[in-house]
């Protein structure tokens, strides 16, 4: 019997040994789109709900060997990357996207953890803005990221506005600025594309268990892509997908613990399963 065609995505990220964000995560929720899921690691973690206790970063001649091999011979339709910390990591990722011209392309910052610990080296910043930004067809910040790559303060719905537009500027081909910490009880997510504004509104969960959300929502908006949705739907569904996951999130561990990557689509228009 023939398969259908099954769309492929690529993430280029740390493993967290929790199983709650990074490659983990963005597996499970390339999975949960129908999307068949392949890795690039560029750092082993130990780590669980209660915090990280060591990094084990992969040398750069093996993370580019990674997505040499990815892209020559299951070329993704869709890929994101998500934790880089350095900056000659951040250029290695670089040259690879531009060599194999990958398409469609979520770039996650993950500049600052949930507990405000920043986890990019400072001059991965500067690289980080200058070489993979241009390269972006959406980059994801939370609020403090946003703040970090635009050198501006980002508290408000007016100053998400701004970066958004700011970081389109910089040459991302579009923006998602997260207001999950926004305040007054409610979470706020604000998407601008260069010419539209999307924005999405929803009570916020008082909750422990949002531990790889960042990583969550990037990977299904990199799948949705890879599916061949357009961005402002793609980032729909991503947001919804997130906002489910959080809600039925199983209660693990005894601290900041993970969401639930069962949440599932097959409720969504489109994104049926493709197997």
């Amino acid at each position: 019997m023939n398969m259908p065609h099954v769309p492929i995505a690529l993430t280029i990220a740390g493993s967290d040994s929790g199983g709650g964000a990074g490659i983990q995560a963005d597996l499970k929720t390339f999975h949960a789109f129908g999307v068949f899921g392949t890795s690039a690691l560029t750092a082993v973690t130990a780590q669980n709900t209660l915090g990280v206790t060591a990094i084990h970063a992969v040398p750069l001649d093996v993370v580019r060997a990674q997505i040499d091999a990815v892209a020559v011979d299951l070329p993704p339709a869709g890929f994101k990357t998500g934790m880089l910390a350095t900056q000659a990591l951040v250029k290695t990722v670089a040259r690879a996207i531009r060599e194999h011209e990958l398409p469609r392309y979520v770039l996650d910052p993950v500049m600052v953890s949930t507990s405000g610990d920043r986890l990019l080296d400072a001059n991965a910043e500067t690289a980080l803005v200058e070489e993979l930004l241009p390269l972006a067809t959406l980059v994801t910040p939370n609020l403090h990221e946003a703040g970090i790559l635009t050198g501006e303060p980002v508290g408000t719905l007016e100053e998400m506005r701004s970066s958004a537009r700011r970081l389109v500027e910089m040459g991302a081909g579009a923006a998602l600025v997260k207001g999950g910490h926004l305040g007054k009880g409610e979470a706020v997510d604000l998407l601008w594309n260069g010419s539209e504004e999307w924005i999405w509104k929803r009570l916020r969960m008082e909750t422990p268990h949002t531990h790889g959300t960042g990583c969550t929502l990037s990977a299904a908006a990199t799948a949705a892509l890879a599916r061949g949705l357009p961005l402002h739907e793609a980032v729909d569904h991503a947001v919804d997908f997130v906002a489910r996951a959080i809600s039925t999130a199983p209660g693990l561990g005894g601290g900041h613990g993970p969401v639930n990557h069962f949440a599932g689509t097959d409720y969504l228009p489109g994104l049926e399963t493709a197997f």
